[in-house]
């Protein structure tokens, strides 16, 4: 009889064990899934490196560097850089997954940045690697507001901050840097020699292909900074293309 009720007793005492042992795992919540952060730019300084491969493409030259963390990718703009050739590079950020469609590549990280030192590179505002090309005449756009290349840069500081519309040929355009689509306008005035003879114009969204002739109306900005190499006395920006 006592052996009976002992082997109830642990019969009972195992059931409920398992029970509890259910309870238990059914209340304890499951740890959180990973979050991926986003594709996003960062300030991260100073890189120094030596040069492993180069090319130019889209307005930049593209740097494979040999650092102490490692090989790394970067992008500055358009510089006379040789294999072996020792870098830096200052005002740095980094983007993740970066789409460089003058290359059909996506970088997993790269850096952008300007070169640092003597090295000599050409940011899009001073020394530009654009040049004059042969553009018959181009009607000025219609408008109170219309303007040619040759007058905007003239009276830009005057125009600050105010809307504009310019027709002009489509010599250059880049899409979805730092957020933007870019595209550089000539409609035949100006010079070489005054520099005043290209505009840069920035987009949200809209596109052209180069060599359409196109009227886009947006507004003035001077001596804009957007770090990276991307510094201009002047350009338009927000604008709407029409074609």
């Amino acid at each position: 009889m006592r052996s009976t009720i002992l082997a109830m007793v642990l019969s009972a005492s195992c059931t409920l064990g398992v029970v509890a042992c259910r309870e238990s795992a059914q209340s304890t919540p499951a740890p959180p899934a990973p979050t991926l952060a986003p594709a996003s730019f960062g300030n991260t300084g100073t890189f120094a490196g030596t040069v492993l491969e180069t090319m130019d493409a889209g307005g930049y030259t593209y740097l494979k560097l040999s650092t102490p963390k490692g090989e790394r990718w970067a992008a500055v703009s358009l510089a006379e850089v040789k294999v072996g050739d020792p870098v830096t590079i200052v005002n740095a950020t980094v983007m993740n997954d970066f789409e460089a469609k003058s290359l059909g590549r996506t970088f997993d990280q790269i850096i952008f940045g300007n070169l640092g030192g003597s090295m000599p590179s050409f940011p899009h505002g001073a020394k530009r690697s654009e040049n004059v090309q042969n553009i018959g005449p181009i009607p000025k756009s219609a408008g109170a507001d219309g303007r040619t290349v040759a007058e905007v840069w003239a009276e830009r500081v005057p125009l600050k901050d105010k809307p504009v519309s310019l027709r002009g040929k489509v010599v250059k355009f880049n899409r979805g840097i730092l957020g933007k689509n870019w595209l550089h306008l000539q409609d035949g005035t100006g010079t070489q020699e005054a520099s005043n003879f290209d505009l840069t114009v920035t987009t949200n969204n809209d596109e052209a292909e180069v060599g359409d002739v196109v009227v886009v109306r947006g507004v003035v900005h001077v001596d804009k900074d957007f770090g990276a190499g991307y510094s201009y006395p002047v350009l338009i920006e927000d604008a709407k293309i029409e074609k």
